[in-house]
């Protein structure tokens, strides 16, 4: 799992607690639970009762006061805000990642998978000990049917990009054609030289 991935599902179930909360004090109010059961809620919070609403007619003149342009703004900043939260939601819950991939050419062999993040790995592992590699990371997205990989080249300072490239295809990725049966897929590389001191001549 990726920081990003981290944190945009951080967000999402921390925007989810705060909405769940807000959710349940509304419901309590509906129902009339605060008096029953002796229950206090937080503080300045509006609505403790059943007949009680969010903003009273005091709140509404004020707010209206500001000119026509106030509750139509509100009212389309509230829908903005739905809107990107559903979508946000949505993008989350997409699968990006085919997860499990098929194993043994066209057709595949019935019941046999590979994991992606296996053979992401076994790549990975594979790529980072060619000459002149540094490390790599992998990542394979899309659908199990169409499915790329992403490639992430660190070349030590002497790396040739040229022959790093070549041995990339000659050796792990035609290796994880073979091993899968899988026709060769899209498959993206960047690259980029590892850091170092500059050496100092006396």
């Amino acid at each position: 799992m990726t920081p990003r991935s981290v944190l945009n599902r951080s967000l999402l179930a921390l925007a989810g607690l705060v909405l769940l909360g807000g959710g349940l004090l509304v419901l309590f109010a509906g129902l009339d639970v605060y008096r029953p059961h002796d229950l206090v809620p937080p503080g300045g919070w509006p609505l403790t009762a059943p007949g009680d609403v969010l903003l009273g007619s005091a709140d509404r003149k004020r707010w209206s006061s500001q000119g026509w342009w106030w509750w139509p703004a509100v009212i389309a900043a509230l829908a903005l805000a739905f809107l990107l939260a559903l979508w946000w939601l949505l993008t989350q819950l997409s699968r990006r990642r085919p997860g499990t991939l098929p194993v043994g050419g066209t057709p595949p062999q019935e019941g046999v998978e590979l994991r992606d993040s296996a053979l992401a790995d076994a790549v990975a592992a594979e790529t980072g000990a060619l000459p002149g590699v540094d490390g790599a990371t992998v990542r394979i997205t899309g659908r199990a049917a169409r499915h790329r990989t992403r490639i992430g080249l660190t070349l030590t300072p002497e790396g040739s990009p040229s022959a790093a490239l070549g041995a990339l295809c000659e050796g792990p990725l035609r290796t994880a054609h073979r091993s899968t049966g899988a026709p060769p897929t899209p498959t993206e590389v960047r690259m980029r030289v590892v850091r170092h001191r500059p050496h100092r001549v006396d």
